[in-house]
């Protein structure tokens, strides 16, 4: 795929108008069919479109941009609204000489890359993100190295990756490498760590809170490990607990506790209270979960 930018030393050349709707493939405003050769320009840039005949009529579908001499046209300042399907011809008996599919974007930027292990001690989980957005089709590899040892991160989404066989309680940091590469460019982003300071079980789950006969000022709450972490018995969580009044802006926090269930005590007679509970490992390595979906109860009332 080729891409030109113009530059003070390009002939004068025809300049386009903004003709066409952000973001579009040219399909809906391809009139003159036939091969077309793909080409990429980077947005904001001037982006020159090769025409092999010398001075040509351009087209824009069935719209007559005008004549431009050689090397091609010239797009100012180019934006999504240029992009679609050109030809280039002769201008008198009409003969196409080249057409053009464009597409524009940017290169990509190196990615930024987080992981975790949510389950561990099986796998590692980590995303990226890149900005600003390419906006062009961008594929990725993504490796990692453990001491010498070296693999390949499975994608599991389009910005996405998970590998296991860890060595828990190593002292030699792992390093993810992603590398991200589209028709304008590729950079590349690492992330080193160390397993056990990157451990984050997903949030709990099976959240339950129940009144207690004869206890108007209590709450039973219970709760579920989540079922991402393989071995709640070999490698323990610990929890804390969230609660508040309906319409209390501010909530409590009590724990960690190791069991799956607590009592909630000291509450207000006949409120609805709301609950969410937090996981972290038991040996306090890495970081705690993200709060449960919210359950709700009211502490007994009596007949």
């Amino acid at each position: 795929m080729r891409w030109l930018w113009v530059v003070a030393l390009v002939a004068p050349a025809c300049t386009v108008p903004y003709n066409g709707t952000a973001g579009s493939t040219g399909d809906e405003d391809n009139g003159d069919r036939g091969p077309c050769t793909p080409q990429h320009g980077p947005l904001g840039t001037e982006v020159l479109l090769p025409c092999p005949g010398g001075a040509a009529e351009w087209r824009r579908g069935g719209t007559v941009l005008g004549t431009s001499p050689a090397p091609g046209l010239a797009l100012p300042n180019a934006s999504l609204a240029h992009e679609g399907h050109y030809s280039c011809h002769h201008p008198v008996t009409g003969e196409t000489w080249a057409t053009i599919c464009l597409r524009l974007g940017y290169p990509p930027s190196p990615p930024a890359i987080e992981c975790w292990a949510t389950s561990y001690p099986q796998a590692v989980n980590c995303s990226w993100a890149l900005s600003p957005d390419p906006l062009l089709d961008t594929d990725f590899v993504a490796t990692y190295r453990h001491g010498t040892d070296t693999g390949e991160c499975t994608l599991t989404g389009p910005r996405s990756c998970s590998f296991g066989d860890l060595q828990v309680f190593s002292l030699s940091p792992y390093e993810l490498n992603v590398t991200a590469w589209n028709p304008l460019g590729a950079a590349s982003g690492s992330l080193p760590f160390l397993l056990e300071n990157i451990i984050k079980p997903d949030p709990p789950e099976a959240l339950r809170v129940s009144p207690i006969p004869g206890e108007p000022q209590k709450l039973l709450v219970e709760w579920s490990p989540p079922s991402s972490w393989p071995f709640p018995e070999y490698f323990p969580l610990q929890y804390r607990i969230r609660y508040s009044r309906d319409n209390d802006s501010v909530p409590t926090t009590v724990g960690p506790y190791e069991l799956t269930s607590h009592t909630l005590t000291d509450l207000e007679p006949g409120s609805l209270h709301h609950v969410q509970v937090a996981a972290k490992d038991l040996a306090d390595s890495g970081e705690f979960s993200a709060w449960s979906p919210l359950a709700s109860g009211t502490p007994w009332v009596g007949p």
